[in-house]
């Protein structure tokens, strides 16, 4: 590892191509949305606000189940035009930081980040959004793993020679951690510190499958990539595609490992 991505380089990379963004990535595991219903009380009418929503992903599923207001915070000018024209007027979207936004106190039911909130400094934004909720409201905040975590991954283990000396995305954890996501100390500290109670942590294990085109395209997503100039971009991509056609028949199959954090504002 060579270096860290800042925040602010690291808002400008995931609207370089919002369509290639959006056909690579796998989207979010299904029991998340089943625990914003059922623990975070998501229901028609729940005034949601969103941090970094990036290409919709988790917005259309958050308007399905009955976001309304859904306000998207999305710094990224390209990937903010790419939200408004797949959901339109479904979602209220504001080209912001959470870190800059100016937001009504105690205007929300419920506060979601996926996979987006180490983008954010964390105490700011966690401060930020306990004024935004009303008391009694909710967060949600969590982030997907290509891979189970802590258990060794084939396919990982195969490309990551590869990745050598990339800067590193802050998913990766401070010094001497766990991943970012991963450090259920840390995250629940920090939500317990802004002054949130009932936090909880939870691990879900989903399985998604790609071809070679769809494994290199989402590696390509990836921020310590994604940044690179075309040549060493696609010397690496073409790289996790021989690997992937030479050594996993063309067909990759993982476990995909989301770290999800609750918590509650007090009444």
């Amino acid at each position: 590892m060579s270096g860290r991505i800042g925040r602010e380089e690291g808002r400008t990379l995931f609207g370089l191509d919002p369509a290639a963004y959006e056909a690579a990535r796998p989207g979010h595991a299904a029991r998340v949305y089943e625990v914003l219903v059922e623990r975070c009380g998501l229901a028609p009418g729940t005034s949601v606000l969103e941090v970094g929503p990036g290409t919709g992903q988790a917005s259309r599923e958050l308007v399905r189940l009955g976001a309304d207001p859904l306000v998207a915070l999305e710094p990224n000018p390209a990937l903010a035009a790419y939200l408004v024209d797949s959901l339109g007027a479904r979602v209220d979207v504001r080209v912001d930081a959470l870190e800059d936004a100016e937001l009504p106190a105690g205007s929300f039911d419920l506060a979601v980040a996926a996979s987006s909130f180490h983008w954010v400094e964390e105490t700011l934004g966690l401060t930020k959004l306990f004024e935004a909720i009303r008391p009694g409201g909710w967060i949600a905040l969590w982030w997907t793993l290509f891979g189970e975590g802590d258990k060794p991954d084939a396919f990982i283990a195969a490309t990551s020679p590869l990745l050598d000396n990339l800067h590193a995305s802050p998913t990766h954890g401070a010094e001497g951690r766990q991943a970012h996501a991963l450090d259920s100390g840390a995250r629940l500290g920090a939500i317990g510190d802004a002054g949130f109670d009932d936090a909880r942590h939870a691990i879900v294990r989903w399985e998604a499958r790609w071809d070679t085109n769809g494994i290199r395209a989402l590696y390509g997503t990836f921020s310590p990539i994604a940044r690179l100039d075309d040549s060493r971009k696609t010397e690496i991509l073409d790289g996790v595609a021989r690997i992937a056609d030479h050594d996993f028949g063309g067909r990759v199959e993982r476990t995909l490992t989301t770290s999800l954090y609750t918590a509650r504002r007090p009444e």
